[in-house]
């Protein structure tokens, strides 16, 4: 039997137009990211997720994309897409974490703002000498 490459991920596809977002397969759940093509770099707009039990990725694109607010922001996404195996509060998990790391960098685009990730600030010692070798 063999193991899956990455234990969160099945796949993911990078710095796609937003033009192919329709071939994107109905409710894939993962995580996914806007970019706004700026010459050969892509800028990262919005860090979002979709837990597939309603509508999937596709479906949350195409919202940003018919977006009035947000339609102009981003040319290009990429998504990763999670394992069948990994639950709803997973993937929650991974979205908040990665739009934690955001939220004081200053060219971080204001859709990609937030003042942190409730979970994460619980587990949060930053006195180093308090954490305890497992």
């Amino acid at each position: 039997m063999s193991s899956a490459p990455m234990k969160f991920f099945h796949r993911c596809a990078e710095f796609l137009p937003k033009d192919t977002l329709n071939d994107i397969p109905k409710n894939t759940r993962g995580i996914y990211i806007l970019f706004m093509k700026n010459g050969s770099n892509f800028d990262a707009i919005y860090i979002g997720m979709s837990r597939g039990e309603i509508s999937g990725i596709r479906a949350r694109l195409r919202g940003h994309a018919k977006s009035k607010r947000k339609s102009s922001a981003w040319s290009h996404f990429s998504l990763y897409e999670v394992h069948d195996n990994i639950s709803s509060s997973e993937i929650e998990e991974l979205e908040g974490l990665l739009r934690n790391i955001y939220r004081k960098d200053s060219k971080a685009h204001k859709f990609n703002k937030q003042k942190s990730y409730r979970k994460l600030q619980r587990i949060k010692v930053n006195d180093l000498k308090k954490w305890n070798p497992r």
